[in-house]
Protein backbone atom coordinates (compact mmCIF):
# COMPACT_ATOMS: atom_id res chain seq x y z
CA UNK A 1 0.00 0.00 0.00
CA UNK A 2 2.68 2.60 0.86
CA UNK A 3 5.19 1.59 -1.62
CA UNK A 4 1.68 2.22 -4.16
CA UNK A 5 1.13 5.66 -2.73
CA UNK A 6 4.04 6.26 -3.06
CA UNK A 7 4.31 5.23 -6.83
CA UNK A 8 1.14 7.44 -7.24
CA UNK A 9 2.71 10.48 -5.56
CA UNK A 10 6.07 10.16 -8.00
CA UNK A 11 3.42 10.04 -10.81
CA UNK A 12 1.76 12.86 -10.15
CA UNK A 13 4.83 15.18 -9.30
CA UNK A 14 6.42 14.25 -12.48
CA UNK A 15 3.41 15.09 -14.19
CA UNK A 16 3.47 18.14 -12.41
CA UNK A 17 6.50 19.00 -13.27
CA UNK A 18 5.28 18.15 -16.84
CA UNK A 19 2.60 20.57 -17.19
CA UNK A 20 4.55 23.17 -15.55
CA UNK A 21 7.24 23.10 -18.73
CA UNK A 22 4.22 23.02 -20.68
CA UNK A 23 3.01 26.69 -18.92
CA UNK A 24 6.87 27.92 -19.98
CA UNK A 25 6.59 26.82 -23.20
CA UNK A 26 2.93 28.22 -23.75
CA UNK A 27 4.67 31.68 -22.89
CA UNK A 28 7.81 31.45 -24.71
CA UNK A 29 5.45 30.62 -27.97
CA UNK A 30 4.88 34.44 -27.85
CA UNK A 31 8.65 35.15 -28.24
CA UNK A 32 7.52 39.22 -28.33
CA UNK A 33 6.84 39.28 -24.75
CA UNK A 34 9.62 37.79 -23.18
CA UNK A 35 12.50 37.62 -25.54
CA UNK A 36 12.03 40.16 -28.25
CA UNK A 37 11.09 43.20 -26.93
CA UNK A 38 13.91 43.26 -23.98
CA UNK A 39 15.89 43.00 -26.54
CA UNK A 40 14.96 45.46 -28.50
CA UNK A 41 14.32 47.96 -25.53
CA UNK A 42 17.73 47.47 -23.91
CA UNK A 43 19.75 47.28 -27.12
CA UNK A 44 18.02 50.56 -27.84
CA UNK A 45 18.18 52.20 -25.09
CA UNK A 46 21.97 51.36 -24.75
CA UNK A 47 22.47 52.67 -28.63
CA UNK A 48 21.00 55.40 -27.55
CA UNK A 49 23.36 55.96 -24.72
CA UNK A 50 26.47 55.57 -26.58
CA UNK A 51 25.42 58.03 -28.93
CA UNK A 52 24.94 60.77 -25.85
CA UNK A 53 28.15 59.88 -24.30
CA UNK A 54 30.04 60.31 -27.70
CA UNK A 55 28.48 63.63 -28.34
CA UNK A 56 29.82 64.51 -24.77
CA UNK A 57 33.12 63.00 -25.37
CA UNK A 58 33.35 65.22 -28.93
CA UNK A 59 32.61 68.19 -27.41
CA UNK A 60 35.48 68.16 -25.28
CA UNK A 61 34.00 67.18 -21.43
CA UNK A 62 36.30 64.84 -19.44
CA UNK A 63 35.73 62.20 -16.54
CA UNK A 64 33.51 59.35 -16.86
CA UNK A 65 29.76 59.62 -18.10
CA UNK A 66 27.61 57.02 -16.16
CA UNK A 67 23.77 56.32 -17.20
CA UNK A 68 20.98 54.64 -15.53
CA UNK A 69 19.76 53.48 -18.89
CA UNK A 70 20.45 49.55 -18.27
CA UNK A 71 16.96 50.12 -16.19
CA UNK A 72 15.26 50.42 -19.13
CA UNK A 73 14.19 46.71 -19.33
CA UNK A 74 13.89 45.85 -16.00
CA UNK A 75 10.99 48.23 -15.50
CA UNK A 76 9.34 46.58 -18.62
CA UNK A 77 8.75 43.39 -17.13
CA UNK A 78 6.45 45.11 -14.80
CA UNK A 79 4.61 45.09 -18.62
CA UNK A 80 6.18 41.37 -19.21
CA UNK A 81 4.10 40.45 -16.05
CA UNK A 82 1.19 42.02 -16.99
CA UNK A 83 1.42 40.50 -20.44
CA UNK A 84 1.73 37.23 -19.05
CA UNK A 85 -1.28 37.11 -16.89
CA UNK A 86 -3.26 38.45 -19.11
CA UNK A 87 -2.41 36.88 -22.37
CA UNK A 88 -2.01 32.92 -21.11
CA UNK A 89 -4.28 32.49 -18.12
CA UNK A 90 -7.25 31.81 -19.25
CA UNK A 91 -5.85 29.92 -22.16
CA UNK A 92 -4.11 28.06 -19.18
CA UNK A 93 -7.61 27.28 -17.50
CA UNK A 94 -8.54 25.83 -20.99
CA UNK A 95 -6.29 23.73 -21.22
CA UNK A 96 -6.94 22.61 -17.50
CA UNK A 97 -3.76 23.49 -16.05
CA UNK A 98 -4.59 24.75 -12.25
CA UNK A 99 -3.68 27.75 -11.17
CA UNK A 100 -0.73 26.58 -8.74
CA UNK A 101 1.34 25.11 -11.93
CA UNK A 102 -0.01 28.17 -14.53
CA UNK A 103 1.83 30.62 -11.59
CA UNK A 104 5.38 28.51 -11.06
CA UNK A 105 5.63 28.22 -14.56
CA UNK A 106 5.17 32.18 -15.47
CA UNK A 107 7.77 32.53 -13.14
CA UNK A 108 9.72 30.00 -14.45
CA UNK A 109 9.26 31.89 -17.70
CA UNK A 110 10.50 35.07 -16.12
CA UNK A 111 12.99 33.40 -14.65
CA UNK A 112 14.60 32.50 -17.46
CA UNK A 113 14.26 35.78 -19.60
CA UNK A 114 15.31 37.52 -16.67
CA UNK A 115 18.45 35.74 -16.17
CA UNK A 116 19.29 35.84 -20.11
CA UNK A 117 19.31 39.52 -20.04
CA UNK A 118 20.80 39.67 -16.45
CA UNK A 119 23.59 38.08 -18.57
CA UNK A 120 23.95 40.33 -20.98
CA UNK A 121 23.75 42.90 -18.32
CA UNK A 122 27.08 41.52 -16.88
CA UNK A 123 28.67 41.32 -20.62
CA UNK A 124 28.44 44.62 -21.56
CA UNK A 125 30.03 45.92 -17.53
CA UNK A 126 33.08 43.31 -18.26
CA UNK A 127 33.39 44.89 -21.81
CA UNK A 128 32.83 48.26 -20.77
CA UNK A 129 36.08 47.67 -17.93
CA UNK A 130 37.85 46.11 -20.50
CA UNK A 131 37.71 48.95 -23.10
CA UNK A 132 37.38 51.87 -20.62
CA UNK A 133 34.03 53.22 -21.33
CA UNK A 134 34.15 52.04 -25.39
CA UNK A 135 37.24 54.20 -25.34
CA UNK A 136 35.44 57.36 -24.32
CA UNK A 137 35.16 56.63 -20.64
CA UNK A 138 31.18 56.16 -20.85
CA UNK A 139 29.40 53.33 -18.80
CA UNK A 140 25.95 51.72 -19.69
CA UNK A 141 26.11 48.59 -17.52
CA UNK A 142 28.73 49.23 -15.59
CA UNK A 143 28.06 51.28 -11.88
CA UNK A 144 30.82 51.03 -9.46
CA UNK A 145 28.06 50.70 -6.64
CA UNK A 146 26.42 48.19 -8.04
CA UNK A 147 29.53 45.98 -8.99
CA UNK A 148 31.84 46.45 -6.01
CA UNK A 149 30.37 42.78 -5.18
CA UNK A 150 31.80 41.69 -8.53
CA UNK A 151 30.22 40.66 -11.72
CA UNK A 152 28.52 37.71 -9.79
CA UNK A 153 26.92 40.29 -7.34
CA UNK A 154 26.07 42.57 -10.04
CA UNK A 155 23.91 39.61 -12.24
CA UNK A 156 21.69 38.73 -9.13
CA UNK A 157 21.21 42.56 -8.32
CA UNK A 158 19.96 42.94 -11.63
CA UNK A 159 17.84 39.69 -11.83
CA UNK A 160 16.38 40.22 -8.44
CA UNK A 161 15.19 43.34 -9.48
CA UNK A 162 13.92 42.39 -12.49
CA UNK A 163 11.84 39.43 -10.59
CA UNK A 164 10.62 42.02 -8.31
CA UNK A 165 9.47 44.12 -10.97
CA UNK A 166 7.77 41.21 -13.01
CA UNK A 167 5.62 40.09 -10.10
CA UNK A 168 4.51 43.37 -9.30
CA UNK A 169 2.97 43.47 -13.03
CA UNK A 170 1.63 39.74 -12.58
CA UNK A 171 0.12 40.70 -9.09
CA UNK A 172 -1.32 43.64 -10.38
CA UNK A 173 -3.52 42.49 -13.19
CA UNK A 174 -4.48 39.74 -10.96
CA UNK A 175 -5.88 42.62 -8.91
CA UNK A 176 -7.40 44.17 -12.11
CA UNK A 177 -8.92 40.60 -13.29
CA UNK A 178 -10.17 40.01 -9.78
CA UNK A 179 -11.61 43.52 -8.86
CA UNK A 180 -11.49 45.23 -11.42
CA UNK A 181 -9.75 48.78 -12.84
CA UNK A 182 -11.71 50.95 -10.09
CA UNK A 183 -9.98 48.96 -7.24
CA UNK A 184 -6.83 48.65 -9.23
CA UNK A 185 -6.17 52.67 -9.66
CA UNK A 186 -7.28 53.23 -6.19
CA UNK A 187 -4.40 50.56 -4.43
CA UNK A 188 -2.07 52.14 -6.97
CA UNK A 189 -2.86 55.78 -5.82
CA UNK A 190 -2.87 54.28 -1.97
CA UNK A 191 0.48 53.10 -3.04
CA UNK A 192 1.96 56.57 -4.15
CA UNK A 193 0.28 58.14 -1.36
CA UNK A 194 1.99 55.49 1.20
CA UNK A 195 5.83 56.34 -0.62
CA UNK A 196 5.01 60.03 -0.86
CA UNK A 197 3.70 60.22 3.19
CA UNK A 198 7.15 58.36 3.88
CA UNK A 199 9.02 60.76 1.22
CA UNK A 200 7.78 63.58 3.40
CA UNK A 201 7.98 62.44 6.81
CA UNK A 202 11.95 61.83 6.34
CA UNK A 203 12.13 65.27 4.75
CA UNK A 204 10.54 67.02 7.50
CA UNK A 205 12.95 65.08 10.18
CA UNK A 206 15.78 66.07 7.59
CA UNK A 207 16.96 62.46 7.39
CA UNK A 208 17.56 61.92 3.96
CA UNK A 209 21.25 61.78 5.29
CA UNK A 210 21.14 58.98 7.53
CA UNK A 211 18.38 56.91 4.59
CA UNK A 212 21.40 57.70 1.77
CA UNK A 213 24.24 56.60 4.79
CA UNK A 214 22.09 53.09 5.05
CA UNK A 215 21.74 52.79 1.39
CA UNK A 216 25.64 52.98 1.34
CA UNK A 217 26.34 50.92 4.61
CA UNK A 218 23.98 47.88 3.08
CA UNK A 219 25.96 47.77 -0.08
CA UNK A 220 23.97 46.72 -3.31
CA UNK A 221 24.56 42.98 -2.08
CA UNK A 222 22.35 43.74 0.88
CA UNK A 223 19.75 45.44 -1.26
CA UNK A 224 19.43 42.48 -3.21
CA UNK A 225 18.50 40.56 -0.28
CA UNK A 226 16.02 42.91 0.89
CA UNK A 227 14.69 42.68 -3.02
CA UNK A 228 14.61 39.06 -3.06
CA UNK A 229 12.68 39.17 0.40
CA UNK A 230 10.00 41.38 -0.83
CA UNK A 231 10.13 39.55 -4.06
CA UNK A 232 9.15 36.13 -2.01
CA UNK A 233 6.68 37.96 -0.02
CA UNK A 234 4.81 39.92 -3.18
CA UNK A 235 5.14 36.37 -4.73
CA UNK A 236 3.27 34.50 -2.33
CA UNK A 237 0.53 37.64 -2.47
CA UNK A 238 -0.03 37.30 -6.06
CA UNK A 239 -0.60 33.81 -5.54
CA UNK A 240 -2.91 33.90 -3.30
CA UNK A 241 -4.75 36.54 -5.24
CA UNK A 242 -4.54 34.29 -8.41
CA UNK A 243 -6.48 31.10 -6.33
CA UNK A 244 -9.38 33.25 -5.42
CA UNK A 245 -9.87 34.39 -9.54
CA UNK A 246 -12.84 33.34 -10.94
CA UNK A 247 -12.70 31.95 -15.06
Amino acid sequence: MTATTEALGNQHSTRSKSRILGVVRLHFMNTQTFVWVPVIVLSGVWLITLLIYWIIAASGVEGPMYSGGSQAPLWYFAVVGAQAMNLTFYFSQAMSLTRREFYLGSLTAAGISAAAISTVFVLLGLIEQATEGYGINGFFAYLPWVWEGGPFAAGLTYFALTMLVFILGFWFAIVHKRFGALILTTALLVIALVLLSGAALISLNGAWLEVWMWVLETQSMGLTLWALGLGVVFAAGSYLTLRRLTV
